[in-house]
């Protein structure tokens, strides 16, 4: 891929996500780039290139997003976080609290908030409490496979198998055998896209708890303070965010408090 091909399309990526791909990035695009170009019977990059600049109902920049967006994730992966979760709704259900809300930032594939939802279902048990995720991403694909619920078995041996059985429906399928998320665990979330880089958000808050978790390293500098910034003002006073282990939010944030290693409170 041309330099100045690779220019134009990261500006449009950058624009449309507020991912910012460096120089020596135009070998990752274009591996990304080549299925989705496959899928359009598309072979060269430039007849590509001008099919994204000419996307008058912007169909292609989604896809151009999708391609580009990476979309790793797991079930429970960074364990202290839930496990701090569940002793911090516990504490509330202690103190009579009833309404809940949380918000998986980057929820890809929904491992997030399907974990999320577990750690919550098993604290709340049989008590009455108004709960409610909210599941975002950019990816439409990925919001798809949220939505659906459904898992390989791999994707799902972090899940201990008293959670896959009480959480998961067993299912045949065409490579042997998948998860199907139950109703309970779908209930309360609730999957939408957005776009992280375009502040203000559509939601009011206040929000109990906000997982916005390896993404914030996608971004530039700008771009990561205007979504802090949107994550304290949905925040509750006294509620929490939960960043990457590998993030560090040094230096941008002023207005939380930090717990423990990559978990910060609004005082």
């Amino acid at each position: 891929m041309e330099k100045r091909m690779f220019d134009k399309l990261r500006a449009i990526i950058y624009e449309n996500s507020g991912i910012a791909l460096h120089d020596g990035k135009e070998a990752l695009v274009s591996a990304r780039l080549r299925k989705r170009m496959r899928i359009l019977g598309i072979q060269d990059y430039r007849e590509y290139a001008d099919r994204v600049f000419h996307d008058e109902d912007g169909t292609e920049t989604v896809g151009l997003i999708d391609a580009i967006s990476t979309n790793v994730t797991s079930f429970f992966r960074e364990p202290v976080h839930f496990e701090f979760l569940g002793k911090v709704m516990s504490d509330w259900l202690r103190e009579g609290k009833k309404r809940f809300r949380f918000w998986s930032a980057a929820c890809s594939s929904g491992e997030e908030p399907y974990s999320i939802a577990m750690t919550l279902l098993e604290t709340v048990k049989d008590q009455p409490v108004d709960m409610r995720i909210l599941a975002t991403d950019i990816s439409t694909q990925a919001l798809q496979k949220g939505r659906a619920g459904c898992y390989d078995e791999q994707k799902m041996s972090p899940v201990a198998p008293h959670l896959r059985t009480r959480y998961f429906e067993r299912q045949k399928s065409r490579n042997g055998v998948a998860y199907a998320a139950t109703e309970a665990l779908r209930k309360p979330i609730l999957f939408r896209r957005l776009n992280l880089s375009a502040p203000p958000f559509p939601m009011n808050g206040p929000m109990d708890a906000i997982f916005c978790r390896n993404v914030l390293i996608y971004f530039d500098q700008s771009t990561r303070k205007g979504l802090l910034d949107e994550t304290h003002r949905l925040l509750k006073r006294g509620g929490y965010l939960m960043v990457g282990h590998a993030e560090s939010l040094t230096g941008m944030i002023s207005n939380l408090k930090p717990v423990r290693p990559s978990i910060y409170v609004k005082e």
